[in-house]
């Protein structure tokens, strides 16, 4: 008598993972119009309209939203102390001095807050608020990234013909890209990447810098808020990774000359849901563990999308043609080209991006969370 193997269920739940992107699209459609919808899913089995729900479902959740909304609420009522990493900001020099005739209790100087804090004080609370207020989900927010960031900057309606997105992977000093690079109408750079020396790998030119509010943070206690590496006449868009944060980009954005604007933060998690989604997806499909295990994968409150997704998903909004360079790594190439930097960052999950940009490519249609209304522009990916 032969006696059946037992089958692994991995190659299964990952045949599942991958027919799910085909229901993606169905879902995208949900969004607008429900009617639509009801037909396209009777085409689907059962079990795979299950499956991607779930994916759907689990990269709605954000882990994060409690402790983010307590802090967002502490810091409102004035609360700077109420953890270690803010005290910094209630104790900035230039909002404060100390009263060298008055001691505390415990016989230290006792700190006096000028004026000035309470003027940005007041302004944190306003800007704070619009921010929380809006951080919500609104799927069709990349049909307003012209608006948004666009026309602030080059006070000019439509689309930029061409943007390149220059990544920091190491993977730039293996091609000579530069030429290439500032051939685009528009050129966007990461997190103040530095330039000088590799102009030939990453190009010189930079229209429009994307950072994450950590940088900014470092820039805000320099003199004079000194944050532009490629000339105080590049705009910086930035998206806030600590609500704290705001009292940096205030701060900062008095001395700028040119445009400092913060990402629309449903703009945010409309981002934060995709890598999620990818995430999730590829840890099902690779591991064939359930869903649960992937916050102890991927710390999941820390987890976060990089600041090149974003950057791309702000290219794919107010470019007619996308061009993408230094996303990718190497074992013989350095995790960021400009230092010395080798290991990779627990927070984000790179590998899930790369499969986003393959769809951004290939089959931007299987992008879940998108309205149907938009559409993304052609997307070249450069090695």
């Amino acid at each position: 008598m032969v006696v059946p193997m037992k089958r692994s269920i991995r190659p299964l739940i990952s045949i599942l993972v991958l027919a799910a992107l085909a229901t993606t699209l169905s879902y995208r459609i949900f969004i607008s119009r429900r009617d639509v919808f009801t037909a396209a899913a009777e085409l689907q089995p059962a079990s795979i309209q299950n499956l991607n729900f779930t994916l759907l479902k689990f990269a709605a959740i954000d882990i994060g939203e409690e402790k983010s909304k307590l802090e967002i609420d502490q810091l409102l009522d004035g609360n700077f102390d109420s953890q270690g990493r803010y005290k910094a900001y209630a104790t900035w020099r230039r909002f404060n001095q100390h009263d060298a005739k008055a001691r505390n209790s415990k016989g230290l100087l006792v700190m006096l807050r000028s004026p000035k804090f309470y003027r940005y004080w007041s302004n944190f609370r306003r800007n704070l608020q619009d921010w929380a207020r809006k951080k919500m989900f609104q799927p069709d927010i990349m049909m307003d990234l012209v608006r948004l960031v666009k026309v602030p900057i080059d006070s000019s309606d439509g689309t930029y013909k061409s943007c390149a997105v220059v990544g920091n992977s190491g993977i730039l000093l293996h091609n000579r890209h530069g030429k290439l690079i500032d051939d685009h109408e528009v050129v966007i750079r990461l997190n103040n990447a530095r330039i000088e020396r590799f102009e030939k790998h990453v190009g010189s030119k930079t229209n429009i810098s994307f950072v994450n509010s950590n940088v900014l943070h470092l820039c805000a206690r320099r003199e004079g808020c000194f944050c532009h590496p490629y000339g105080d006449g590049v705009p910086i868009v930035m998206y806030i990774c600590q609500p704290v944060h705001f009292m940096d980009y205030l701060v900062c954005n008095a001395s700028h000359k040119a445009d400092l604007l913060i990402t629309d933060p449903r703009f945010d998690v409309l981002c934060a849901r995709i890598v999620k989604y990818y995430s999730a997806k590829r840890f099902v499909e690779i591991t064939g563990k359930p869903l649960g295990k992937w916050e102890l994968t991927h710390d999941g409150s820390m987890f976060h999308y990089s600041s090149g997704l974003q950057a791309v998903m702000l290219a794919s909004g107010i470019c007619d043609r996308v061009s993408i360079f230094g996303f990718g790594k190497s074992t013989s190439a350095k995790h960021h080209y400009h230092t010395n930097q080798k290991a990779e960052l627990q927070l984000h999950d790179y590998e899930a991006e790369y499969e986003f940009y393959r769809d951004l490519v290939k089959n931007p249609y299987a992008i879940p969370f998108i309205s149907d209304k938009f559409r993304f522009p052609p997307v070249v990916i450069y090695q």
